[in-house]
């Protein structure tokens, strides 16, 4: 037997647990210590908000790589409470505004009728308070399509106004209808401005076109009297109270109309009919 001392087979599984047992303890010493790696900081580092998200050492690893990254990257600082007109405007230029508010482009349709001086103000304004090009853009897109849709809406409104108007002077007019809007159409010529008749009411019709205003001019042409204005006679420029007037004289009591034996019986029926047929084609 050798002069070495020999271990006994139990002897050696003893060790080999108790070495495995260390090795355990010091891995969870270790893990202990990673998860805990805030604790071996100084106190000022510990209190650290920017390291309050970070919770183990492979994030602070991660932090640091990336805050490596940004160096020399151009940075805009955000400016404060305290912060200048003059420190506004550095921001503005930094983040893409144009040198000058005459930079500023805008596409707009063929059809468009563009104001100038309006445009010129928007630029201005735009480049005061730092718009980008395509934010500047989407401003002006918006105010068109906005202003565009409310133009329609009003055009709408005004025809629809134009023909309720068109049916109610027809239903009271009948065939003076025509007629009757060459004697208004006159006294508006003469007497008021070229545009007066398309400012708009507050239903969205035009002054022209309402009853109230129709009707009012042609009592005024009425009144002025036939020699000074378009004028016609006959029953197709008869209004429908004229006609059921007329039609009322011809029917009254003794009048031909009711004569069989009458020499102008014929004439007065036949009147009658033909009032009556106007009457009705006028409705």
């Amino acid at each position: 037997m050798s002069s070495e001392t020999q271990v006994a087979p139990a002897e050696q599984q003893t060790q080999v647990s108790e070495s495995v047992t260390t090795g355990l303890e010091n891995t969870k010493t270790i893990t202990e210590q990673i998860q805990n790696w805030k604790d071996s900081l100084p106190d000022d580092l510990k209190a650290e908000k920017a390291l309050e998200s970070i919770q183990d050492i492979p994030g602070l690893a991660k932090s640091y790589i990336h805050a490596q990254k940004m160096i020399g990257v151009d940075k805009i600082p955000i400016p404060n409470k305290h912060a200048t007109e003059e420190d506004w405007q550095a921001v503005y230029d930094k983040l893409g505004r144009p040198k000058s508010p005459d930079e500023y482009k805008f596409n707009f349709k063929d059809d468009t009728t563009v104001d100038e001086k309006a445009l010129a103000g928007f630029k201005e304004t735009a480049h005061k308070y730092g718009l980008l090009p395509k934010q500047a853009e989407a401003v002006m897109e918006f105010y068109n399509n906005m202003t565009n849709n409310y133009m329609e809406e009003l055009n709408s409104k005004a025809e629809q106004g134009r023909m309720q108007a068109e049916q109610s002077l027809k239903k009271e007019w009948g065939p003076a209808y025509e007629n009757k809007l060459k004697q208004v159409g006159a006294i508006a010529k003469k007497y008021l401005d070229d545009n007066f008749e398309n400012i708009l009411l507050s239903d969205g019709t035009k002054i022209g076109d309402h009853p109230s205003f129709v009707k009012a001019f042609a009592e005024i042409a009425s009144d002025l009297g036939e020699d000074q204005l378009i004028s016609a006679k006959g029953p197709q420029y008869m209004t429908i109270a004229e006609i059921d007037k007329q039609i009322a004289s011809l029917q009254q009591q003794g009048s031909a109309y009711w004569d069989k034996n009458h020499p102008s019986h014929k004439l007065a029926v036949q009147e009658v009919q033909d009032l009556l047929a106007l009457k009705h084609n006028s409705r």
